[in-house]
């Protein structure tokens, strides 16, 4: 099944374009789906969810994790239509990314814990306003990479912080973190459409997630792809009709 691109993958094939070219890490020789990253014999497209949201996202990635298959950021911009995706640079900013911070269809928020920032910058809720809708900035990277990010980063200065509070230990089994608490990308993502009212994209991520996370790690186990999960019967239902009937 063919998709249009998400912003993630315009910004892999740009980096690819101007020669950049991605860290060989174990597993590289494996051939993957170009268009899902997962190992072709798990391919995950079938199972993009279809589904409309409200909100936007727009995720500001390192160089180096726009090429890493296990990304979940590329899940939140395959299922959230307003997408946006953007490389960090400490001493370049992208015109586009001034422009859409100041975009005034927007409400951006910055996801971050508040722990780290002032009181009165901190929210833990999303405004509904008619005039305006969310857009979740989301700190795609390492979370020593995040934190520099946060700090090198005056043009966030202004905007709220939205600080999530969490009720569950990440899902996330393909890299390793120091902290249980700490949630990934789309973990993350997830919680925002919720608090945005944008509960069936939520739903919707959550269970992209998890398969994902299966064919992923089945793949990678040389295991054969099972179709049968609690996960994917969620899923189906945020498939086209046609999808459901053949996956």
């Amino acid at each position: 099944m063919n998709h249009a691109p998400n912003a993630v993958a315009r910004l892999r094939d740009q980096r690819e374009e101007e020669g950049i070219k991605p860290i060989q890490a174990r597993g590289w020789r494996a051939t993957r789906c170009r268009a899902c990253r997962v190992i072709e014999s798990h391919c995950l497209c079938a199972w993009r969810p279809q589904v409309e949201t409200r909100s936007g996202v727009c995720l500001i990635m390192t160089g180096k994790e726009v090429f890493k298959p296990s990304n979940t950021g590329w899940l939140i911009a395959d299922v959230v239509r307003d997408n946006h995706a953007f490389i960090w640079s400490r001493t370049e900013v992208d015109q586009q990314l001034l422009a859409l911070l100041s975009d005034p269809q927007w409400q951006p928020y910055l996801v971050f814990p508040g722990e780290y920032v002032a009181p009165e910058r901190v929210t833990h809720s999303v405004a509904v306003d008619q005039g305006r809708r969310p857009l979740f900035i989301l700190l795609d990277a390492t979370w020593t990479e995040a934190r520099k990010i946060f700090r090198k980063s005056p043009y966030f200065d202004a905007l709220p912080i939205l600080s999530l509070l969490p009720e569950k230990l990440s899902r996330y089994q393909l890299r390793r973190s120091t902290r249980s608490e700490h949630l990934c990308t789309a973990e993350v993502a997830a919680l925002c459409l919720d608090l945005a009212g944008d509960v069936e994209a939520a739903s919707a991520l959550d269970a992209y997630f998890d398969v994902f996370s299966q064919h992923y790690l089945d793949a990678k186990r040389q295991l054969e792809m099972d179709v049968s999960t609690p996960a994917h019967t969620e899923l189906m239902a945020y498939l086209q009709p046609a999808v459901a009937v053949t996956a």
